[in-house]
């Protein structure tokens, strides 16, 4: 069974070309949504899924109303080769219920690795590059000795809470707790 899937991401957009080439196809049932590609929940699109069985082909207009990345649209179809069910692509004339649309898909796969290589290799050497001009990554810290020394002392006073000395420091109480954990000790010793 041809069951096809429509997707537009404003209200301002019609789907009526992907409608009419979805039924020019012969799809039988069609699942039409109007959300962004970003979006991670499409409630039609899993229940288009949610409806297929194997043998069926999951038709659409284009690669992208299925998926806003390659990633995301190879892990989509790796699923619904694992069920048995083909993809469709209207536009771009793929078919992965022939050996031609596997072969693509393959080629997919291996583009998708290799951008993922090169952004790693990227990543690496441009860190390597600034730890080697004397630059550190990662985000700063939240708390510098000053501060910790300054709510160690703060700590001394039975009257002043963990929450107290984290709003003087601008800091959340977990923080704090991150830096002094005995802070959680002292405070749960006052509660008793």
């Amino acid at each position: 069974m041809l069951i096809g899937y429509a997707r537009v991401s404003t209200r301002d957009q019609k789907p009526h070309l992907q409608l009419d080439a979805l039924q020019e196809a012969g799809c039988e049932r069609i699942f039409k949504e109007t959300v962004s590609g970003a979006k991670r929940e499409r409630p039609e699109l899993q229940s288009a899924l949610d409806f297929m069985r194997a043998g069926d082909t999951l038709v659409i207009w284009k690669l992208d109303r299925l998926a806003r990345s390659t990633r995301q649209l190879l892990d989509t179809v790796e699923g619904l080769a694992q069920r048995g069910i083909g993809l469709k692509a209207l536009t771009q004339e793929i078919d992965t219920t022939t050996a031609g649309g596997r072969l693509i898909f393959t080629v997919f796969s291996a583009i998708a690795e290799f951008e993922r290589e090169i952004i790693r290799e990227r990543t690496r050497a441009g860190l390597d590059a600034a730890h080697s001009r004397g630059h550190k990554g990662g985000r700063p810290r939240a708390l510098v000795e000053k501060d910790l020394k300054q709510a160690r002392a703060l700590l001394t006073d039975p009257e002043i809470t963990v929450e107290d000395v984290a709003r003087r420091l601008g800091v959340g109480s977990s923080t704090l707790y991150r830096y002094l954990p005995a802070a959680r000790q002292t405070a749960q010793e006052m509660e008793l």
